[in-house]
């Protein structure tokens, strides 16, 4: 019975600890830093493929545009960039913290999406990993000294044969 009691105080312990470093994170991120960096990947994923190759053998797309908006709590934009992909199909953002006016940007009300793809044959955006609505930013990735790093993604195009029809009248 001593030995259940002992592994469940340090359980609890270990669940605050958890949560403590968690608020410490968050914390520091929406407090240090002159910037932060946004980072993901875009690719191509052809439907017509079979599934295997469907699932795992999507490609990067080179010169993809991402974008970045920063609202402030009155909804009004504070802030828009946009980065382009590189030949792995990577971005990263970089975002000033403290914005005109020495107001503090806030990340969790920016949103990350999909712009553009260069490539004419995987140009429909999809909305796999929430790259046509948007990613909010919620928690960092990665707080190290003065970086403070956010992961979104993968965001995925496919080709035009895989767009879903739109019907009119929902017929």
């Amino acid at each position: 019975m001593a030995q259940k009691i002992t592994t469940l105080v340090l359980l609890i312990e270990i669940l605050f600890l958890v949560s403590c470093l968690s608020h410490f994170t968050t914390t520091k991120a929406d407090n240090d830093g002159d910037v932060i960096h946004v980072a993901g990947k875009v690719m191509c994923q052809d439907c017509s493929l079979n599934y295997d190759k469907w699932i795992n053998g999507s490609e990067p797309i080179k010169g993809a545009v991402v974008s970045i908006t920063c609202m402030d709590e009155r909804r009004r934009v504070r802030y828009y960039g946009s980065d382009k992909t590189d030949e792995r199909g990577q971005f990263d953002l970089i975002v000033n913290n403290v914005l005109y006016g020495g107001k503090d940007l806030k990340p969790q009300l920016c949103n990350v999406r999909l712009v553009s793809s260069p490539d004419q044959s995987c140009n429909i955006p999809t909305n796999f990993g929430n790259g046509q609505t948007g990613v909010k930013l919620v928690r960092p990735f990665m707080v190290f000294k003065d970086l403070v790093k956010y992961v979104v993604g993968p965001f995925y195009y496919t080709t035009p044969m895989c767009e879903t029809p739109k019907f009119e009248n929902n017929y």
